[in-house]
């Protein structure tokens, strides 16, 4: 059973540093501590997957090739570190457009649980809006977690009463600490 739980993780401000619209391989910087959170993370048997909304697509700013350029560059520097990720989803529709998968809703949580077996009860959310935490909730993961990295810090102090519901964190390395306390 220790092999069907996972941690679903934003890209941007979560894993790699916020800039805004990026859409050029070359802009990818990885978070200090992500990768060594992320290798700690799977070695305790979790499943990693990333989860990202990319209104940039959809608002025409860049194109479906260009995520997944940025993504090959993402996962080809964790790669490198010892780090895998079993998939990654991606909501290209602008936030006015309708969209299956657009953070919060928990569609492509549900659509990995179904593909990998996982128990979504012994699974996480960590990321750094509170779509991110939404879409941890309204898939039942045993908790969200809110990183004060990219938008998290302007997302913690904005003050919303549902963050009582979430862990709040500096970092994905304090997040991987906070999970792997909990056994």
């Amino acid at each position: 059973m220790n092999d069907r739980k996972a941690i679903f993780l934003d890209r941007d401000g979560t894993l790699i540093e916020e800039k805004d619209y990026l859409h050029r391989p070359e802009q990818v910087v990885l978070l200090r501590g992500a990768p060594e959170a992320l290798r700690r993370l799977r070695q305790a048997g979790f499943k990693l997957f990333i989860v990202s909304n990319q209104s940039g697509v959809g608002r025409g700013r860049f194109t479906l090739e260009d995520v997944a350029k940025v993504n090959a560059r993402v996962t080809g520097e964790l790669a490198g570190a010892g780090v895998r990720f079993e998939k990654i989803y991606i909501a290209p529709e602008a936030p006015d457009q309708p969209s299956r998968g657009r953070k919060p809703s928990p569609q492509f949580l549900l659509d990995a649980r179904d593909e990998f077996g996982l128990f979504l009860e012994e699974s996480y959310f960590v990321g750094d809006k509170m779509s991110d935490l939404e879409c941890g909730w309204n898939a039942n993961v045993k908790k969200s977690i809110l990183v004060r990295t990219g938008y998290g810090k302007e997302t913690a102090a904005a003050g919303d009463a549902r963050l009582a519901q979430a862990v709040v964190v500096d970092d994905l390395a304090a997040a991987a600490r906070w999970i792997l306390d909990q056994k």
